[in-house]
């Protein structure tokens, strides 16, 4: 059965419609390894079993992470295969980690005239510039940014919507008093954390969006950050997360990509808790469940589902441009860990639900945007 958002286009701010979303799935993907040579995953296809001659052939390149970043990269990755279960598909997986070499990745890319190349991350967006118009009869899709060609279908995630909605979580359940599996709040301090990965501008929107969701509840909330310097190397990020659970903070939210594995297990060796990003990370990373008390999530999955059947249905007109994924088309939102799955404190569901409302209604004077302050 086919699912799909409906896209929209206008600018980021724009609230006068609604997607129509049968449902928003959570996925985890089940992405196949691939081996890396200078920064450059040598590629391979997934998809179809009649080895790499499907009907429609579709390419993801990765953002600096990776791909097995149980994250933002496995999450558009995830959409790809759900519809190339459905349809006579194969997916080049290129997993790229040097930014540096986007240009030609793409180039490369190009040359073979797939019907669409997924970009994951806003790092792609300055070589796709160039890019796009250099290979006029491929289908591009970029991720968190937009480059103003007819063969672009770019998507705005409203990250700020998303880490206001993790400061939130974090705001009201440091006030709380949670014991499980021996950690535990302590809710007289209230202090929380974040961690980036890189501090680049996407990732400081994140932090700032975060403080400002954090302060919604209490402003009073002391709030610590820092940068462990890394998407796909946890140590950094895991020594942020123990410097701040040591000055106070008993939940640390991270936007780290794969790096955040660095933060659940802070939050496991002393006693705190964590919240996820992009996806349900209680499930992807479940050997840290007792401690994720839950995730800020975006349905990534649905927008690259929808691009690529667009594409198959010769309907590329209808994501043609800027598209986005936001709280007011319910492709972004909070989920409770699945540890905790109907143990949370009313108080969570009561400021999670009117926060988002207040976005929707325009109520929150947000600082950054999606993609950068």
């Amino acid at each position: 059965m086919s699912r799909r958002i409906d896209a929209r286009n206008g600018s980021v701010d724009s609230r006068d419609e609604t997607p129509a979303v049968d449902r928003r799935t959570v996925l985890r993907s089940g992405a196949a390894g691939v081996a890396t040579l200078g920064g450059v995953a040598l590629a391979g296809c997934i998809g179809d079993d009649n080895g790499g001659d499907g009907e429609y052939q579709m390419t993801i390149i990765s953002s600096p992470a990776g791909f097995d970043d149980q994250a933002f990269n496995d999450n558009a990755l995830s959409g790809l295969e759900e519809a190339a279960d459905e349809w006579d598909i194969d997916i080049n997986q290129i997993e790229a980690t040097d930014q540096g070499e986007y240009s030609q990745r793409q180039a490369d890319a190009a040359e073979a005239e797939p019907d669409l190349i997924v970009l994951v991350a806003d790092q792609h967006t300055e070589p796709l510039r160039e890019n796009a118009p250099e290979y006029p009869d491929v289908n591009w899709m970029l991720i968190n940014n937009v480059v103003e060609e007819d063969n672009v279908s770019g998507w705005i995630e409203m990250n700020h919507e998303m880490s206001f909605l993790a400061g939130v979580g974090a705001g009201t359940l440091t006030h709380e008093e949670i014991e499980y599996e021996g950690s535990e709040t302590d809710p007289d301090e209230s202090i929380v954390g974040f961690v980036g990965g890189e501090e680049i501008p996407l990732i400081e929107s994140f932090e700032v969006s975060y403080q400002q969701g954090v302060e919604w509840v209490d402003d009073s909330i002391e709030v610590l950050t820092g940068y462990g310097g890394s998407f796909n190397d946890p140590s950094g990020v895991n020594d942020q997360a123990v410097s701040q659970i040591e000055s106070g903070a008993d939940i640390v939210w991270h936007a780290a990509s794969a790096a955040g594995e660095g933060v659940f297990e802070a939050a496991s060796n002393n006693d705190r808790f964590a919240i996820g990003v992009d996806s349900d990370q209680s499930v992807s990373f479940d050997s840290y469940q007792d401690v994720i008390l839950g995730s800020a999530i975006k349905a990534l999955d649905e927008a690259t589902y929808t691009v690529a059947e667009a594409v198959v249905d010769d309907d590329w007109e209808s994501v043609q441009g800027e598209q986005n994924l936001s709280t007011e088309g319910e492709q972004i939102d909070w989920v409770t860990g699945q540890a905790f799955e109907g143990e949370m404190p009313d108080s969570l569901d009561q400021n999670i639900e009117d926060a988002k409302q207040a976005i929707v209604d325009g109520e929150i004077n947000f600082e950054c945007g999606p993609t950068g302050c």
